[in-house]
């Protein structure tokens, strides 16, 4: 599972009781207890979600940049469990394409100027005992005087030539969790990486590298009679480093509205019926 951003150029994740964080518990043993709730319900997430559908309204844009790089897609979007080249269950992103800019969609192909992938097959297994080799955690001190605050879990990446075949962030970055007590789910995930390879280098031009910055809102959906949380806002912003060139922001924002469980229904069509008698 890999969280992409994805530049183009012109021309050139089981509800669960509250933990209790007072009293004797150590800030060890609770961020501990945290991790492993979260854990379980990334568990739930992957092997029970179905697949499903939603209605996907991305707006990208590209600062400066000529009006016509700006874009406005509305999609419907795909999340399917499909079988792997391993023979296991993955989920697999897709979507057709419905409008660009108000007009009927004459491609399916997605012309940027900035997309993204993977947040809703990867994004909650960030902060995850599954990750903990690839992260360092750190539980924020809870609020005595708000106990329904979210507990706040800090992350930053440890990348070495040993753990980096499987870790989900491939880089540099940190960035926090909000889990609300309540229901023991991630409610908002950010991330912020510095040098981030916005525009993979060629033949020709050296890579662009700048600071990326990723925020996921999740909220509960009920899909086939069970509850799940899922990305409800996703907003991704990429600033080149400068230097000699000016600054160049790329900006993605998605919304996600209308879910609904992707399966077929039939029906038994008797004979008479069928052939109009």
């Amino acid at each position: 599972m890999r969280i992409a951003a994805h530049k183009f150029l012109p021309q050139l994740a089981v509800l669960a009781l509250a933990i209790p964080l007072h009293g004797q518990q150590t800030k060890a043993s609770a961020l501990d207890d945290i991790l492993q709730r979260l854990e379980t319900n990334l568990d739930q997430y992957d092997s029970r979600v179905p697949s499903l559908f939603c209605d996907e309204h991305v707006v990208s844009q590209v600062t400066p940049g000529m009006r016509d790089q700006n874009v406005v897609t509305d999609s419907v979007f795909r999340l399917k469990r499909v079988i792997g080249p391993d023979h296991a269950p993955v989920l697999d992103e897709s979507r057709e394409v419905k409008s660009v800019n108000g007009q009927p969609a004459k491609s399916q192909d997605i012309a940027g100027p900035s997309i993204l992938s993977g947040i809703f097959e990867g994004g909650l297994a960030v902060v995850s005992l599954n990750q903990r080799a690839c992260m360092n955690y750190t539980l924020e001190r809870p609020s005595h005087k708000d106990p329904a605050a979210p507990y706040v879990i800090r992350f930053a990446s440890v990348i070495t030539p040993q753990n980096s075949a499987n870790c989900l962030l491939q880089e540099d970055g940190k960035g926090r969790v909000l889990v609300d007590p309540a229901s023991m789910q991630i409610t908002r995930m950010e991330l912020t990486t510095p040098h981030h390879t916005i525009i993979p280098g060629s033949t020709w031009a050296s890579p662009v590298k700048g600071e990326w910055v990723l925020a996921v809102d999740y909220a509960p959906v009920t899909l086939g009679g069970e509850t799940f949380w899922m990305p409800t806002a996703i907003t991704s912003r990429e600033t080149s480093g400068g230097g000699t060139f000016h600054q160049i922001v790329w900006s993605f924002r998605a919304t996600y509205r209308n879910f609904h469980k992707l399966e077929v229904t039939s029906h038994i069509v008797p004979a008479d019926e069928a052939s109009g008698k």
